[in-house]
């Protein structure tokens, strides 16, 4: 496994492009609202992101058809937007991704779409949480694998279960880059493997699930949900580590 330091101009421009994706979703928040397509949401979010000298980095990647992953509900990640109409009640987990002069930005929210039930206010502050918990307990020298333990356990801690098979990631010039950083340990021992260093920048994005944790792909070979149907949550922000502890780069 090859984990890329970055330089300082490096992070600078990464946190670039990911303050542009942190005023998109500041944008989404003001807007979001019941009788909106997923569509719509989609172009304003596509026509911010170009209006702003960046290029909406998942349209096209790996064959993604739009600006953002529009997750309603049950869908967990890589929703694709459609026509469906947001209605009062339900939640939306928005994950956007910009490039900007060769650098990539990327961070996702859950929205509630009018009021919503306590039981989903409850889900969309577990990923919430989750993220900031981890952020605070970054520090240079923890092994990736003990940060992914600490998510878990936050996770367990609060009556949910992870997402299986999916995880947070490097990023820099490339939109995935290594390490790959499940909210889970996937082994016994959590003081193994590579460990986090300052000058690395990374994507941390708990991805939530109320019973089951395992993942069903969609006929569309995008979307993801859960094995028990249920509606699920997704927070993430991009950081740098600087000074021996992590640096949120997407906020706007």
């Amino acid at each position: 496994m090859s984990i890329t330091i970055k330089t300082i101009k490096d992070i600078e421009c990464i946190r670039a492009a990911n303050k542009i994706v942190a005023s998109c979703l500041d944008y989404v928040e003001s807007f979001i609202s019941p009788g909106m397509s997923l569509l719509e949401v989609d172009k304003k979010i596509d026509d911010f992101i170009t209006n702003k000298g960046a290029y909406p980095a998942f349209k096209g990647l790996y064959g993604f058809p739009n600006a953002a992953c529009l997750s309603l509900n049950e869908v967990c990640i890589h929703g694709i937007p459609d026509n469906t109409i947001l209605k009062e009640g339900d939640i939306l987990g928005v994950d956007i991704g910009s490039k900007l002069n060769g650098y990539y930005g990327d961070s996702a929210r859950t929205f509630p779409i009018g009021k919503i039930s306590k039981s989903d206010e409850d889900l969309i502050a577990c990923s919430k949480d989750a993220l900031y918990f981890a952020i605070k307990n970054i520090k240079s020298g923890m092994h990736f694998k003990e940060l992914s333990y600490l998510i878990e356990n936050f996770i367990l801690s609060r009556g949910y279960v992870p997402l299986e098979d999916f995880c947070g990631h490097g990023i820099g010039k490339k939109p995935h880059e290594e390490p790959e950083i499940p909210n889970y340990l996937t082994s016994k021992n959590p003081k193994q493997g590579p460990k986090i260093k300052d000058g690395m920048v990374f994507c941390i994005e708990p991805m939530i699930c109320q019973k089951d944790g395992r993942p069903v792909i969609g006929a569309d070979k995008w979307r993801v949900t859960s094995q028990d149907g249920l509606k699920t949550s997704h927070y993430e922000h991009c950081v740098a580590v600087i000074g021996g502890k992590a640096e949120i780069l997407s906020i706007a």
